[in-house]
């Protein structure tokens, strides 16, 4: 039954309320930008999973494919970080920590330096160096043992990074780690000169020489420029080189390029060995793999900024390592107070069932549901749009909705949004997280309307031309803010 033939017999907002109980929820239901968007993109709906729901209502106002299984890549950040904040509290810390078994003498230490993580998913350069630091401070300047890396507060299997997409040196590629200094990356920055690119060492790490071969292009500076560099890891004189290959643009300027070429353990005692030498210190013994020996003592420790504070880097600009050290941390929520020799390290298998269990008891049991690792970057993991919506109203009334809303990227502000609905309706007035795979593209979280009504949005595609969906995914946003009470849901808007 069409709106006119329900006019002639109803008032206007009578017919509309009747019909929008006539209506399945179908792809013709989703509003008139979003299927121009959709068309244009040859994106079919059938592929496309949309739910729309301001937070104080029962229903939702659009509801397409919304029970529909589906890669929500990045978006799945949202499950993990939503568990963390209401399981550890937004001011839940990490502790990074050195342990001696013997005193110096005259700033000498006849024995190991132990350096214990607890899965920090930011212990970065300067956290590392303000550590050592304190360890001479502590009267230990000559080492001649060795510095021992425990990193037994996660028990994971080692990965292949370059297994995901075969670019093993990019980042967002690399494992979980009981005890990751730096991300495990090095900052390289480059710069045209005379011709030839410089590449420049940021990050220091002894026995790693960089060999440039980088040569000048005339072209214009693409947003995958990096794809035009090749690296590859050379075994050179008991140390490694790193060969750059390829073009970079002179257009592009100053870039920064993050890389992450190194294992674990050499990365670590590249970057340790380097620090300690600028501090003035020295260091005899090896850098390795090993645990803190009961009897040790503690000698200094590095407290992590507040969970809050990670959980807006990993949602606003799409931190994967950080999420999926964040995602193993629920599985020991007792990482950083580990005893020497008492809690069993956390493993995959345990955070998966402690977010299942997180998740039924607050009565969100999504039988769909496919944890990997946590942090969407992997081809297993599903949710519904459904399901994501019902996490949406949930955390909108949990005691950590201020912090988890605010990790969210602002639309047209910052984050993964800062580029996107730049000067529209929806500019500064919704937090949406996105997500980006092969064959996926994906955003939700909240938006206000025209008269201030929030609105939990959730858009999910997964099609061979996924990447063309942004304007769509962008025309749902913009709809919902533009949007008044009383006018009709997206199914009445397009029938």
């Amino acid at each position: 039954m069409r709106a006119s033939l329900l006019s002639r017999f109803f008032p206007p907002c009578l017919a509309l309320a009747l019909l929008a109980t006539i209506l399945p929820a179908r792809a013709d239901g989703l509003p008139p930008g979003v299927m121009r968007a959709l068309k244009a993109a040859q994106i079919p709906a059938s592929h496309v999973a949309v739910v729309v729901q301001p937070v104080d209502a029962a229903a939702p106002l659009v509801a397409h494919n919304a029970s529909q299984a589906l890669n929500p890549a990045s978006v799945m950040k949202l499950v993990t970080t939503y568990a963390a904040l209401d399981l550890l509290g937004p001011a839940y810390t990490w502790k990074t920590t050195l342990w001696t078994e013997a005193a110096p003498v005259e700033g000498v230490l006849n024995g190991n330096v132990y350096l214990r993580g607890s899965g920090d998913p930011r212990f970065a350069i300067e956290h590392l160096w303000s550590l050592l630091r304190q360890m001479q401070v502590r009267g230990i300047r000559q080492i001649n043992g060795d510095m021992v890396l425990d990193r037994s507060a996660f028990n994971v299997p080692a990965i292949d990074p370059g297994a995901f997409d075969d670019k093993p040196m990019r980042p967002y590629n690399v494992g979980p780690d009981g005890l990751l200094l730096n991300f495990r990356a090095l900052r390289f920055t480059l710069l045209p000169d005379n011709g030839k690119p410089r590449v420049l060492q940021e990050t220091p790490s002894e026995g790693l020489r960089i060999d440039n071969q980088l040569k000048s292009s005339a072209a214009d500076c693409s947003s995958n420029w990096k794809d035009f560099i090749q690296t590859r890891l050379i075994p050179d004189n008991g140390g490694s080189r790193l060969e750059f290959t390829g073009t970079y643009a002179a257009l592009c300027g100053e870039k920064t390029l993050n890389l992450a070429p190194l294992p674990a353990d050499a990365q670590a005692s590249g970057l340790i060995r380097a620090l300690w030498k600028e501090l003035g210190g020295s260091l005899n013994g090896q850098v390795r793999a090993g645990a803190v020996p009961l009897g040790a003592r503690l000698l200094t420790e590095h407290e992590s900024p507040p969970l809050a504070d990670a959980v807006r880097d990993i949602n606003k600009f799409s931190n994967n390592v950080m999420a999926r050290q964040v995602f193993l941390t629920l599985g020991n929520e007792a990482a950083k107070d580990i005893p020497l020799g008492g809690a069993a390290p956390a493993t995959t298998e345990r955070a998966r069932q402690r977010v299942a269990d997180w998740l039924a008891g607050r009565r969100l049991r999504f039988d769909e549901l496919v944890l990997d690792n946590g942090s969407g970057l992997s081809r297993s993991e599903r949710i519904s749009a459904g399901s994501l919506n019902r996490l949406l109203l949930d955390a909108w009334k949990s005691p950590v909705m201020p912090e988890f809303v605010a990790s969210l990227p602002i639309v047209g502000i910052d984050g993964t949004m800062k580029k996107r609905l730049k000067e529209a309706a929806a500019t500064g007035r919704a937090h949406i997280k996105t997500g980006t795979l092969d064959g996926v593209k994906t955003a939700a979280g909240y938006a206000l309307d025209a008269q201030g009504r929030r609105h939990a949005v959730t858009f999910l595609i997964n099609h061979p031309r996924a990447q063309a969906g942004s304007a769509a995914i962008d025309a749902l946003i913009d709809w919902v803010a533009q949007r008044r009470h009383g006018e009709p849901r997206g199914v009445l808007e397009s029938d």
